[in-house]
């Protein structure tokens, strides 16, 4: 299965756009190489609303989603997990419109550090969010316009959760599943093999349509999810291969898999790359002394 990303994408900056009925998109201004054109919040509902993933702090940003409320009651405000070009803007919402904050729970990383390890994405990171409910996989909150499903589907983080309006077959993706580009997982923060049981899980869902929360939405997501499936799959074998050859660093198995890459972007790729040896470590396909880490060495089984 092919895996086709779609880079055409009209953020609209400053305005909020009807993406399908009761439901809007507002992109903050924060494109870079890892936000792509910038975050999308998605504002649910007409006469009572719903917002999903509120954003960085970025005055225009929130005085857009001011602008697009209008004074109308905000019920939830639902953040799909802690990174900074996410949730900081939940608190200041919610001075402003009195809604609850949903989330799965606070910053979490899969696994502990390691001794002598360090977070290289530990700046990304919200630490500070707390929110009002800690949502169970599963459940659901309803006001007069809406119902969202809360589905956890850790793997870029280990409190990465996405929003369903089940009635309608729409979900919000977040950062799991993205038209654009494939998903940062890095540890200790993210998992690989958490994410791909998460792939999974959304793949025995019935979702007709995703709004990710970075670019276009995404039309076939389950065409989509079985491309992703098979990249990392390919990725993976990508990886074991380096190893086979006789790869000991993380350094020269980007630069054999990513040759084609912008350099500027190694670095990412070589936190995928560490997320895939720290899995096949787990399960005894590569070997390194004590606990892996991206500086170990490796070798195979």
């Amino acid at each position: 299965m092919s895996l086709k990303f779609d880079m055409q994408f009209d953020p609209a900056y400053g305005e909020a756009v009807e993406i399908a009925p009761d439901i809007l998109r507002v992109t903050v201004n924060n494109a870079n190489a890892f936000t792509g054109f910038g975050t999308n919040s998605y504002i649910i509902g007409k006469d009572q609303l719903g917002i999903i993933d509120p954003g960085p702090e970025d005055e225009a940003h929130f005085e857009t989603l001011l602008r697009t409320i209008a004074g109308r009651p905000v019920s939830h405000i639902f953040v799909s997990h802690t990174h900074r070009d996410h949730s900081p803007l939940a608190a200041r919402l919610k001075r402003e419109t009195g809604a609850t904050i949903v989330a799965q729970g606070p910053h979490q990383s899969a696994r502990p550090l390691f001794d002598g390890e360090s977070n290289a994405l530990d700046a990304s990171v919200d630490s500070d969010f707390t929110p009002d409910i800690c949502a169970k996989d599963g459940e659901i909150f309803s006001n007069t316009d809406w119902s969202v499903e809360v589905i956890h589907t850790p793997g870029h983080m280990a409190n990465h959760a996405c929003f369903a309006l089940p009635e309608r077959g729409i979900l919000f993706s977040a950062d799991h599943v993205m038209a654009w580009a494939t998903t940062i997982v890095a540890p200790p923060d993210g998992s690989m093999s958490a994410y791909m049981q998460s792939l999974e899980k959304l793949l025995n869902r019935k979702d007709v349509l995703y709004f990710p929360g970075h670019g276009a939405p995404i039309a076939t997501p389950h065409r989509f999810l079985r491309g992703l499936k098979t990249h990392r799959k390919m990725r993976e074998r990508a990886v074991l291969e380096r190893v086979m050859q006789g790869d000991e660093t993380i350094a020269q198995m980007v630069a054999a898999i990513y040759r084609d890459t912008d350099p500027r972007l190694h670095g990412a790729a070589g936190l995928s790359v560490f997320a895939h040896l720290e899995d096949l470590v787990s399960r005894g396909l590569v070997l390194t002394e004590g606990d892996p880490m991206p500086d170990s060495l490796y070798r195979p089984a």
